[in-house]
C-alpha cells in the first residue's frame, strides 16, 4: 500500500500516521510491527535542509506494496552486500520518502533509515538530488554514540556530498581488485580522528546505512537506475586480477 500526501510549509497539521510511525521508530522493541523511520517534525526539519522550499510531499512505500515486491526485496540484500536486518529491513517496512518542492520544481528528496549501532538505533537521513541521484548531505535524527558530535560535525558529513550509489557499487570492485585507483571514491572517506574501538562500530554502521539508504531509494523510487553499475562491478569481480576497467566505462 502506498500513501502520498502534499503539504504546504505554512499549513499547520497533525498526521496520525506520522505519529504512529515515529512511535515505532523510537521503540525498536516493538517486534510485532515493521519499523520505519520518519522525521519528527518534517516541516521544520526539511526547511532546515532546504531553506527555499515551498512545499513537500510525503510518500510511504513498502516492498510488499509493489507488484514484484518479493523479488525486489530479495534484490535489496544482494545490493547492500549483507543480510537484511530482521527488525528494520522487512518486506512490510514502511519507507517514508519526502519530495521537496520550490514552486512546481522538485528540488530534493529526503529519506531515512534505521541502523543498529553500538550505542543504540541510528536514524540516518539522506538529502538526494532528484536529477543526479547524488547525495546533497547526510544528517542524523538519532545518534547515541560516544562520538556523536564528531559524526554530526560538517568535516565528517561533507565527505559524502556528491557521492552516488554507483560509487558504492564500483567500490566493491576497486576494494578487491584495484584499491589504489584514484577512482576508488568510497575508500577516500575516513572516520573522525582518534575514534575509540566502540565508536568505530558506529562509523561502520553509518557507512552501511548510507549505502542501504541509497539502495532502497534506487529500488523503490529510481527504477533501479544504478543497477548497471552493480552488474558491471559483479562482472569485473570475476575478471582476472590486474584487469582494469576502461576509462569512462
Amino acid at each position: 500500500m502506498i500513501f502520498s500526501r502534499l503539504y504546504s510549509v505554512r499549513k499547520v497539521f497533525l498526521v496520525s500516521l506520522i505519529g504512529i510511525l515515529i512511535s515505532l521508530c523510537l521503540n525498536p522493541h516493538v517486534a510485532s510491527a515493521a519499523i520505519g523511520c520518519t522525521l519528527t517534525n518534517p516541516a521544520q526539519d526539511l526547511r532546515f535542509v532546504f531553506p527555499d522550499m515551498t512545499s513537500y510531499k510525503e510518500d510511504v512505500v513498502t516492498f510488499s506494496s509493489l507488484a514484484n515486491g518479493e523479488y525486489q526485496f530479495k534484490e535489496l540484500e544482494s545490493r547492500i552486500g549483507r543480510e537484511t536486518d530482521p527488525v528494520f529491513d522487512r518486506i512490510d517496512t514502511p519507507y517514508t520518502v519526502y519530495s521537496i518542492f520550490r514552486g512546481a520544481e522538485k528540488i530534493g528528496i529526503v529519506h531515512g533509515v534505521n541502523i543498529p549501532g553500538k550505542g543504540g538505533v541510528i536514524q540516518l537521513f539522506l538529502s538526494v538530488d532528484p536529477s543526479t541521484r547524488g547525495i546533497r548531505q547526510i544528517f542524523f535524527q538519532r545518534l547515541e554514540s560516544p562520538a556523536s558530535k564528531l559524526f554530526r560535525d560538517k568535516p565528517f558529513r561533507i565527505q559524502f556530498e556528491g557521492l552516488s550509489l554507483a560509487d558504492w557499487y564500483m567500490h566493491d570492485y576497486y576494494r578487491e581488485k584495484d584499491p589504489s585507483n584514484s577512482r576508488h571514491k568510497i575508500a577516500q572517506i575516513h572516520p573522525p580522528k582518534d575514534l575509540s574501538e566502540e565508536s568505530l562500530i558506529d562509523y561502520y554502521a553509518i557507512m552501511q546505512g548510507v549505502r542501504k539508504n541509497l539502495v532502497i531509494l534506487d529500488l523503490l523510487l529510481f527504477q533501479r537506475a544504478s543497477d548497471q553499475y552493480f552488474l558491471r562491478a559483479q562482472e569485473r569481480l570475476n575478471e582476472p586480477t590486474g584487469v582494469r576497467p576502461k576509462e569512462g566505462s
